[in-house]
């Protein structure tokens, strides 16, 4: 098995490419800690146990792992990707269970906003984003404002709050008029 890698914008995070199905259909899941997993992600677990892993992502093609600053990654990148092989090649699943992230409750007046802004992050946003090992999810609207989570390399990446501000915002703005801003929610 031959597992590319990629840079992110984010140094600290690298995008690992099995060549194959990590999270099917447009499910992510964000493992901030090793708590975080709590039994639902053995590979996130594996990830883990190795020195220095501060966060997993796991995309529909990809896994990005975000190291700690006491490691370089040519000393932990051969140790990824050794365990994604193994992982791989064991033909484990790897999710236990769903990691869905909970949207906020919507009122009934704002469902047709919610459906406009859930599309445009799906359509242009999302697949912008996983290229760059991570994903943006929806976690609420109420009052003309757009709640959001940056996950995967771009939850640290330095340039992601300009990304919602000014690349996010000014985009849903454009097109749906009842958006007056985005804000970030931490997981």
């Amino acid at each position: 098995m031959f597992i590319e890698t990629e840079d992110t914008p984010n140094p600290a995070t690298l995008k690992f490419l099995p060549g194959r199905t990590v999270m099917p259909g447009r499910s992510t899941a964000d493992f901030v800690s090793p708590d975080a997993v709590a039994g639902r992600s053995a590979l996130a677990e594996t990830l883990f146990d190795q020195p220095s892993v501060a966060r997993v992502f796991l995309g529909g093609d990809f896994v990005a792992v975000t190291k700690d600053e006491t490691v370089e990654w040519s000393a932990l990148k051969p140790q990824i990707l050794s365990v994604l092989v193994d992982f791989f090649v064991s033909g484990r699943p790897v999710v236990e269970e769903d990691t869905a992230v909970e949207e906020e409750l919507i009122a009934p007046e704002d469902e047709e906003i919610v459906r406009q802004i859930k599309e445009l992050l799906d359509t242009r946003v999302r697949p912008a984003v996983a290229g760059d090992g991570g994903d943006i999810v929806f976690r609420g609207y109420r009052d003309g404002v757009v709640r959001l989570t940056m996950q995967g390399a771009c939850s640290g990446c330095p340039s992601s709050r300009a990304t919602l501000k000014h690349g996010v915002e000014n985009m849903l703005r454009h097109y749906v008029p009842e958006v007056v801003s985005v804000e970030q929610v931490d997981a």
